[in-house]
Protein backbone atom coordinates (compact mmCIF):
# COMPACT_ATOMS: atom_id res chain seq x y z
CA UNK A 1 0.00 0.00 0.00
CA UNK A 2 1.25 3.35 -1.25
CA UNK A 3 -0.64 5.64 1.52
CA UNK A 4 1.55 7.34 4.22
CA UNK A 5 0.13 6.84 7.14
CA UNK A 6 1.63 10.73 9.12
CA UNK A 7 1.38 9.43 12.41
CA UNK A 8 3.16 6.61 11.98
CA UNK A 9 5.75 8.56 9.98
CA UNK A 10 9.47 8.66 11.30
CA UNK A 11 9.51 11.68 13.08
CA UNK A 12 11.80 14.56 14.63
CA UNK A 13 10.72 16.36 17.10
CA UNK A 14 12.71 19.06 18.66
CA UNK A 15 16.39 20.12 17.09
CA UNK A 16 19.43 18.61 17.23
CA UNK A 17 21.34 22.25 17.45
CA UNK A 18 23.61 22.27 20.51
CA UNK A 19 22.76 24.68 23.18
CA UNK A 20 21.56 27.67 23.51
CA UNK A 21 20.57 27.46 19.67
CA UNK A 22 18.33 24.51 20.37
CA UNK A 23 15.56 26.36 22.09
CA UNK A 24 13.99 28.42 19.79
CA UNK A 25 13.21 25.23 18.13
CA UNK A 26 12.53 22.72 20.52
CA UNK A 27 9.29 22.63 20.21
CA UNK A 28 8.79 21.76 16.31
CA UNK A 29 7.97 18.51 14.78
CA UNK A 30 8.57 17.23 11.56
CA UNK A 31 7.00 14.03 9.85
CA UNK A 32 9.42 13.19 7.64
CA UNK A 33 6.67 11.96 4.86
CA UNK A 34 9.23 11.15 2.23
CA UNK A 35 11.47 9.23 4.32
CA UNK A 36 8.07 6.99 4.77
CA UNK A 37 7.07 6.56 1.40
CA UNK A 38 11.02 5.30 0.57
CA UNK A 39 11.71 8.62 -1.50
CA UNK A 40 15.85 9.06 -1.64
CA UNK A 41 16.27 12.03 -4.15
CA UNK A 42 14.10 14.73 -2.02
CA UNK A 43 12.70 15.16 1.19
CA UNK A 44 9.05 15.89 2.02
CA UNK A 45 8.20 16.76 5.99
CA UNK A 46 5.29 18.10 7.40
CA UNK A 47 6.05 20.82 9.89
CA UNK A 48 4.16 21.82 12.62
CA UNK A 49 5.34 24.82 14.44
CA UNK A 50 3.96 25.96 17.32
CA UNK A 51 3.04 29.80 18.19
CA UNK A 52 6.58 31.30 19.82
CA UNK A 53 8.86 28.20 17.37
CA UNK A 54 11.03 28.72 14.80
CA UNK A 55 11.35 26.10 11.37
CA UNK A 56 15.14 26.38 12.57
CA UNK A 57 18.10 28.97 12.81
CA UNK A 58 18.49 31.26 9.68
CA UNK A 59 20.77 29.16 7.24
CA UNK A 60 21.22 28.49 3.74
CA UNK A 61 22.11 25.32 2.08
CA UNK A 62 25.87 25.11 -0.28
CA UNK A 63 24.09 21.47 -2.21
CA UNK A 64 20.28 21.43 -1.39
CA UNK A 65 17.18 23.39 -2.53
CA UNK A 66 14.48 24.35 -0.63
CA UNK A 67 10.82 24.76 -1.06
CA UNK A 68 7.98 25.70 1.67
CA UNK A 69 4.52 25.98 1.60
CA UNK A 70 2.46 27.34 4.40
CA UNK A 71 -0.91 24.82 4.68
CA UNK A 72 -2.48 26.33 7.87
CA UNK A 73 -1.56 29.10 9.71
CA UNK A 74 1.15 32.24 9.59
CA UNK A 75 4.67 32.65 10.01
CA UNK A 76 7.57 35.30 9.29
CA UNK A 77 9.74 34.55 6.56
CA UNK A 78 13.37 35.87 7.75
CA UNK A 79 15.72 36.94 5.18
CA UNK A 80 18.33 39.26 4.17
CA UNK A 81 15.80 41.10 2.58
CA UNK A 82 13.91 41.55 5.75
CA UNK A 83 10.38 39.98 6.69
CA UNK A 84 7.27 38.79 4.85
CA UNK A 85 4.50 37.27 5.93
CA UNK A 86 3.30 33.91 4.88
CA UNK A 87 -0.06 32.58 5.54
CA UNK A 88 -1.66 29.50 4.03
CA UNK A 89 -1.61 29.09 0.41
CA UNK A 90 1.88 30.96 0.39
CA UNK A 91 5.39 29.44 -0.51
CA UNK A 92 8.73 30.46 -0.57
CA UNK A 93 11.75 28.70 -2.40
CA UNK A 94 15.62 28.59 -1.53
CA UNK A 95 18.43 27.60 -4.04
CA UNK A 96 21.25 25.78 -3.39
CA UNK A 97 24.25 28.20 -2.84
CA UNK A 98 22.58 31.18 -2.71
CA UNK A 99 24.18 32.64 0.29
CA UNK A 100 20.50 34.53 1.42
CA UNK A 101 20.07 32.70 4.93
CA UNK A 102 16.64 31.99 6.04
CA UNK A 103 14.15 30.40 8.17
CA UNK A 104 10.16 30.91 9.42
CA UNK A 105 8.88 32.09 12.89
CA UNK A 106 5.47 31.53 14.16
CA UNK A 107 4.71 34.68 15.99
CA UNK A 108 1.19 33.78 15.94
CA UNK A 109 -1.08 32.47 18.54
CA UNK A 110 -1.53 29.31 16.58
CA UNK A 111 -0.46 25.97 15.43
CA UNK A 112 1.42 26.73 11.37
CA UNK A 113 1.29 24.10 9.53
CA UNK A 114 3.74 23.55 6.23
CA UNK A 115 4.96 21.41 3.82
CA UNK A 116 8.83 21.58 3.47
CA UNK A 117 10.48 19.95 0.30
CA UNK A 118 14.05 19.96 -0.56
CA UNK A 119 16.85 17.63 -1.91
CA UNK A 120 18.61 15.21 -0.10
CA UNK A 121 22.54 15.66 -0.99
CA UNK A 122 24.60 13.90 1.36
CA UNK A 123 27.73 16.45 1.48
CA UNK A 124 25.35 19.08 1.87
CA UNK A 125 27.16 21.70 4.24
CA UNK A 126 24.22 24.58 6.01
CA UNK A 127 25.96 28.00 6.98
CA UNK A 128 24.50 29.79 9.59
CA UNK A 129 25.08 33.57 9.37
CA UNK A 130 23.51 34.75 12.21
CA UNK A 131 25.60 32.78 15.04
CA UNK A 132 28.85 30.54 15.46
CA UNK A 133 27.65 27.63 13.81
CA UNK A 134 27.94 25.45 10.42
CA UNK A 135 26.38 22.06 9.70
CA UNK A 136 28.82 19.23 8.23
CA UNK A 137 27.03 15.94 7.03
CA UNK A 138 28.40 14.90 10.02
CA UNK A 139 27.89 17.34 12.92
CA UNK A 140 27.77 20.48 13.70
CA UNK A 141 31.05 22.78 14.30
CA UNK A 142 31.73 26.35 15.24
CA UNK A 143 33.06 28.66 12.52
CA UNK A 144 36.61 27.56 13.48
CA UNK A 145 36.13 24.24 12.71
CA UNK A 146 35.69 22.83 16.27
CA UNK A 147 32.86 20.58 16.74
CA UNK A 148 30.02 21.34 19.51
CA UNK A 149 29.68 17.58 19.81
CA UNK A 150 26.02 17.53 18.87
CA UNK A 151 25.17 15.23 15.56
CA UNK A 152 23.44 17.10 12.47
CA UNK A 153 19.86 15.81 11.58
CA UNK A 154 19.03 14.57 8.22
Amino acid sequence: MKKIDIAQAPTRFGTGYPSPYDAPCDKRRRFRLGAAAGLTQFGVNLLRLPPGQWSSQRHWHHANDEFVLVLEGEVVLVTDAGEEVLRAGDCAGFRAGDPDGHHLQNRSEREAVLLEIGSSSPDDVAEYPDIDMRGLPDGYVHKDGTPYGARRLR
